[in-house]
């Protein structure tokens, strides 16, 4: 036999034995926005940002139904009010509608910012649950399927992690401190309806 092909051969059969060895890869997906959301300190910040701002959004509340009242007013005067009482009220209107988007905006700034913050502190904090979990469990890579951007298409339920990394996440939080009140991930500022969580996905779905 050619020494040269005898000594490819035997490469060969090393590299297969080497590859037949090595651990297959472990490939997992995690919904982190609903992993956020769904532990304890996800939740109760939730709770208390959106509880800090409830005034603000009574508030604007209260302009929308004055301007709907205002709004009401000419409709019905239409036909009985002068020319001039029917412009000073269509000025009155628009003003008022202004100072609302104003105050509006203001606020879902406001509010995106404390999200802002919460978001790094909690993301942070889970961020390391993962690194932890992901070794514990011989995982090659964990993939975040949250954004409406992700490249994955399908997954198996059994590779969704999210549910284990909120547990895991609870079970270490008396260790990791909690999550300072005034951020974590949460949706925008109601304008002026109340905000709600990002809804679970589900399993195998594409985001």
């Amino acid at each position: 036999m050619n020494f040269k092909f005898s000594q490819m051969a035997l490469g060969l059969v090393a590299a297969s034995a080497l590859f037949a060895q090595a651990p297959p890869s472990k490939v997992g997906v995690i919904n982190i926005e609903q992993a956020m959301f769904s532990t304890k300190d996800g939740q109760k910040a939730i709770q208390d940002l959106q509880g800090r701002f409830d005034p603000r959004r009574k508030e604007l509340e209260k302009k929308q139904g004055d301007i709907g009242a205002l709004q009401d007013q000419f409709r019905k005067s239409s036909n009985t009010a002068s020319e001039e009482q029917k412009a000073k009220l269509a000025r009155e209107i628009d003003q008022k509608q202004k100072s609302l988007q104003r105050d509006q905006e203001d606020a879902q700034a406001e509010y995106q910012q404390e999200l802002q913050k919460l978001n790094n502190e909690l993301g942070s904090r889970i961020m390391q649950v993962i690194d932890k979990y992901s070794r514990d469990n011989n995982f090659t890579m964990i993939l975040d399927v949250s954004s409406q951007q992700s490249p994955v298409l399908y997954f198996a339920t059994g590779s969704d992690v999210t549910a284990d990394i909120v547990k895991m996440y609870d079970a270490n939080a008396p260790t990791m401190g909690t999550v300072p009140a005034g951020g974590a991930g949460a949706p925008a500022m109601p304008k002026p309806a109340g905000a709600k969580p990002t809804a679970p996905r589900p399993a195998g779905a594409k985001p």
